[in-house]
């Protein structure tokens, strides 16, 4: 099958100790069948401590977090399983973190997550290169029609051409405008017209008025992991798109666009990324920082991102009118 990843996948290093951050932080760990069964036969102390923490819950197998932290985080930032058992010995969610892998049949595309802060960096900061193409074993057809992923394999070039080709709010107001074309595309299997000169001429007659207490009340209505994020979505606020901004919206682009393939709801996506990019704008404090949180906070809660999803048709604040308007209004 074919895979493709980012020029910076294979430069990520965990940072472990060094983190300022860290997977093992506020989340409950999935742990797989197989490692569970394994950390319960183990011998010994650690045999023990592991039997203590493993719960079975409605998910599955998890270590749940004690005092915020992983039961297995060490004093020194370290993992307890790895110092002792090697890499090897790490559930597959450990092992594989922050390492995506969006299997779609017959190709694959890897990358990596930004709630990672080290991921983080290289996402936003890092150098940009082509993407890496190479073949692997495996694949089979898809179960969805081929010429519906080749819509959304060209309309993803061309928004992530429009994140290029623009600055920051006029290369957003034009992917809101274009999700619309391109949701059109897919519903219909006619490709429509799009010209980015003059959508960008008729983008202040469609703007209506912004919305950014509904829009912050949403994102205090989700589920909050951390008391950083708490404070920040309830601090003033300053709307803004900082540098980095491109790099954060084609992240999110490349990450979702395709997989409206499960469901055609490509605009939520779009909408999806547009919101996260003027959230995470807005917030005050250090760009990098407060993206890598909106991925720590919502990336990794599927329910946050079908909330997010849900609320793209129905929540007040984020009606394409609103989303345009707080783009507009913003200054550069």
């Amino acid at each position: 099958m074919d895979v493709s990843k980012p020029s910076y996948y294979d430069a990520f290093r965990c940072l472990a100790g060094a983190c300022p951050d860290s997977c093992c932080k506020e989340w409950d760990v999935d742990v797989d069948d197989a490692s569970a069964a394994r950390y319960r036969a183990l011998p010994g102390p650690l045999g023990q401590r592991l039997r203590q923490v493993l719960k079975d819950t409605e998910y599955g197998v998890q270590m749940a977090a004690q005092n915020h932290r992983c039961p297995m985080w060490r004093e020194d930032g370290l993992c307890r399983i790895q110092a002792e058992l090697g890499e090897a010995a790490l559930c597959d969610v450990c092992r594989e973190f922050p390492r995506l892998r969006h299997d779609y049949g017959d190709f694959a595309e890897l990358g990596l997550e930004l709630s990672c802060p080290e991921a983080a960096r290289l996402i936003l900061t890092g150098p940009e290169g082509p993407h890496v193409f190479f073949t692997a074993p495996g694949g089979e057809t898809p179960e969805y029609p081929r010429e519906d992923m080749e819509i959304l394999k060209q309309s993803r070039d061309t928004a992530l051409s429009l994140l290029k080709s623009f600055p920051a709010k006029e290369a957003l107001t034009l992917l809101l405008l274009y999700g619309a074309r391109a949701q059109l595309w897919l519903d219909t299997g006619e490709q429509p017209e799009f010209d980015a000169r003059a959508a960008l001429e008729a983008a202040g007659s469609l703007a209506g008025e912004p919305d950014w207490a509904g829009f912050l009340e949403f994102f205090r209505s989700l589920e909050i992991l951390t008391p950083r994020w708490q404070q920040l979505l309830c601090g003033p606020i300053r709307p803004g798109l900082p540098e980095g901004t491109l790099r954060l919206a084609g992240y999110l682009v490349e990450r979702y666009w395709l997989q409206a393939i499960s469901d055609f709801d490509l605009m939520g996506r779009v909408k999806f990324v547009v919101i996260g990019c003027l959230l995470v704008g807005a917030l005050p404090g250090r760009f990098p920082e407060n993206a890598q949180l909106f991925s720590k906070e919502i990336e990794n809660d599927a329910d946050n991102v079908d909330a997010i999803l849900d609320a793209a048709q129905c929540c007040h604040a984020f009606a394409d009118i609103r989303l345009l308007g707080m783009l507009l209004e913003i200054r550069e």
